[in-house]
């Protein structure tokens, strides 16, 4: 099936950190007549997450830290259990992974596999994540990770089935993790 779309409008309301726009179009399929939309979209560029696995030891290594757009839906502490991610700025996504490994949990990481491209929240936010996964033991550690500049991250290295535990509960409730978990276990690597 064919889509038209045409833009009518693409305001900029907001470009303080990222881009806020305010785009109005109409969209058609095949002869229908078009039918107009007014959205925002937010677009702060794409992303990058690794899920960091031991399968002897049978752990995973996470991150902890406080997230504002939680706290203000609701999350009273304000903080998340999360694998490490970040922005790609001017990275390829593999680059991007290892870098933010390194950062965040300190973990030099050595072969990584790319298992998905996948949005997060396509109704309002242009970011694509690439996801990966690497195995991790204790000789790559390189420094205590925690990230850079203002980050403030806590690293947890914690049982997998704990982990899956953990999303039963609630503890962890990000996206991106939770799909990452659960492809780990789907590939039975860590049983």
């Amino acid at each position: 099936m064919s889509l038209t779309i045409n833009v009518i409008k693409d305001k900029v309301l907001s470009d303080n950190y990222f881009i806020l726009r305010n785009v109005t179009y109409e969209i058609a399929k095949g002869d229908a007549p078009p039918i107009r939309h007014i959205r925002e979209v937010y677009d702060r560029g794409n992303g990058a997450t690794i899920l960091l696995y031991n399968r002897h030891k049978k752990t995973v290594v996470l991150t902890r830290q406080f997230r504002i757009a939680t706290w203000m839906n609701g999350n009273t502490e304000g903080t998340l259990i999360e694998a490490c991610a970040g922005l790609l700025d001017d990275d390829e996504p593999e680059i991007c992974a290892r870098k933010e490994a390194i950062e965040e949990t300190g973990f030099q990481v050595g072969e990584v596999e790319k298992v998905y491209e996948l949005y997060m929240s396509p109704g309002g936010v242009t970011e694509l994540i690439s996801f990966f996964f690497a195995e991790y033991t204790d000789a790559q550690r390189a420094n205590a990770g925690g990230g850079v500049e203002d980050e403030d991250i806590d690293v947890l290295e914690i049982p997998f089935a704990q982990a899956m535990e953990m999303i039963k509960t609630g503890e962890i409730r990000d996206g991106k993790t939770v799909i990452l978990l659960q492809l780990l276990a789907m590939r039975n690597i860590m049983s």
